[in-house]
């Protein structure tokens, strides 16, 4: 077993660029091919799906703590449902964590696939872990600390335990899966403001429009927007690969 330190100084070295992984076209396609089946399928959404919500939830929770207020807590529910409760005066601080959810798995998912195909996948993962680590102090129900905790050992096994290049790709295709992810529930948010209308308590866009009087259907336009420009930030990196590029 390694010493305190040599697990720390492994920790650290995964801040370090790695040697950018070799990652084919037929590979880069079997990547989202495996990121669409962790994300469409019911079977593999019933898990994936449950990170998808974690990170959508860290996004309201970052946003309230950068924005002066106070975190009480956040809730995980296995249905996929997910709550944080912050506390604040100002409406505009407010309404601002009450927005970053939607964008925020695009976004993250654009990022672990910049990071896979650059060479900091590894960075990618232990930073994952330390993000965690202190999202554990806000938790406040045990399907929290589960799901959170599941998510922490996977990404400290890739860590430690896995090459570099083995981190890459795995952050290629978490990336994309969440990238997949926020797709689907951009889609079910329309659904229930189309459909479901009995459900608008539950909307962030809802809600965001009782904050501010701006229609739902404009923040759901913007959530629409980022999650568009977190793809074609994604299709970059990727496009040189299946492209035939560097």
């Amino acid at each position: 077993m390694d010493s305190p330190a040599g697990v720390w100084n492994t920790f650290a070295a995964a801040f370090s660029q790695a040697p950018v992984p070799n990652i084919t076209w037929v590979e880069m396609l079997l990547s989202l091919a495996a990121a669409t089946a962790l994300s469409i399928p019911r079977r593999s959404w019933r898990y994936f799906g449950l990170l998808a919500t974690a990170t959508h939830e860290l996004g309201h929770a970052v946003a309230a703590v950068t924005s002066g207020q106070r975190l009480s807590g956040i809730r995980l529910r296995l249905d996929h449902s997910g709550t944080t409760t912050a506390y604040s005066r100002s409406r505009v601080a407010a309404a601002w964590s009450c927005f970053w959810g939607y964008p925020v798995p695009a976004l993250v998912g654009a990022a672990f696939v910049w990071c896979g195909v650059t060479g900091w996948g590894a960075a990618a993962m232990a930073a994952s872990v330390v993000v965690l680590a202190a999202s554990i102090l806000f938790l406040r129900n045990v399907a929290g600390f589960l799901i959170t905790l599941t998510a922490m050992a996977g990404a400290a096994a890739l860590t430690f335990l896995a090459t570099a290049s083995a981190a890459g790709h795995a952050a290629v295709i978490f990336g994309l899966a969440l990238l997949v992810a926020a797709v689907r529930d951009l889609a079910k948010l329309t659904h229930v403001h189309l459909r479901r209308r009995d459900r608008l308590e539950s909307s962030d866009a809802y809600l965001l429009y009782r904050a501010t009087s701006v229609p739902s259907a404009a923040w759901i336009t913007i959530f629409s927007a980022l999650v568009a420009g977190s793809w074609l930030a994604a299709w970059l990196p990727v496009s040189r690969i299946l492209l035939g590029g560097a």
